[in-house]
């Protein structure tokens, strides 16, 4: 038998579509476990060690965004989130929670099989850093090898998506980075969500990075273009 193209944790109380999103996964050659409540999906995810999870926010027992908060507290796993709800607010709290992603209901099971897809591709295919690489920037210290971020010479926790993107502000340090650069560099090509997504790691960042967040000195935002890191 062969090996699956990755493991995921579908968290999801609503039988159908997760009975309909699971037979897509597996059709495509992912193992798929699904849990229907959050301590569940806590209990399944710290046993299966998934490549990915996607997680419903409204769940019984335990909201999704607990389990959310849970899985980042010791993991760096990518986060597809599910919710029926769409206003900003809900979204927001999500992506700064550590979500790397989300996708509203009603939505295509095509259109989420392709998200997971392109995010596991993206963990694949990202090249092996060339030694130990280390990058600087004002009070943030890198190591690429090791998937360390450092602050004050403090460690902090940054999630893929968070690290990507300070990697990239790093290696251009003083350059515009539009954004539509970082969610094609980040996110891919073929993403289809908005970029508020992009804004809220943005602002994830500055809280770890800024001594004021509200008043960034580091990360800069030119407005109507991108982002500019400056050190």
């Amino acid at each position: 038998m062969s090996e699956p193209a990755g493991r995921i944790l579908l968290v999801e109380d609503e039988e159908s579509l997760a009975e309909s999103i699971r037979y897509s996964l597996e059709r495509e050659g992912y193992a798929v476990s699904v849990a229907g409540d959050g301590r569940v999906a806590i209990e399944r995810f710290r046993a299966d060690s998934p490549d990915l999870v996607i997680l419903d926010l409204m769940l019984p027992e335990m909201s999704g965004l607990d389990v959310c908060r849970m899985i980042r507290e010791g993991s760096t796993v990518p986060i597809v989130m599910v919710t029926a709800k769409d206003s900003e607010a809900d979204k927001v709290t999500g992506l700064e929670l550590g979500a790397d992603d989300y996708v509203t209901k009603p939505f295509s099971v095509r259109e989420l099989v392709s998200r997971v897809r392109a995010h596991l591709r993206r963990v694949r295919m990202q090249s092996p850093p060339k030694g130990d690489e280390l990058l600087s920037g004002g009070p943030v210290e890198m190591d690429v090898a090791r998937h360390e971020v450092r602050i004050d010479g403090q460690s902090v926790a940054f999630p893929p998506k968070e690290f990507e993107l300070l990697q990239a502000f790093l290696t251009r340090k003083g350059r515009l980075l539009t954004r539509e650069h970082l969610i094609e560099e980040i996110w891919g090509y073929d993403y289809v969500g908005d970029t508020k997504t992009l804004d809220v790691h943005v602002k994830r960042i500055r809280q770890k990075i800024e001594d004021d967040p509200h008043e960034p000195r580091l990360l800069l935002t030119v407005r109507g273009l991108g982002y500019k890191f400056i050190s």
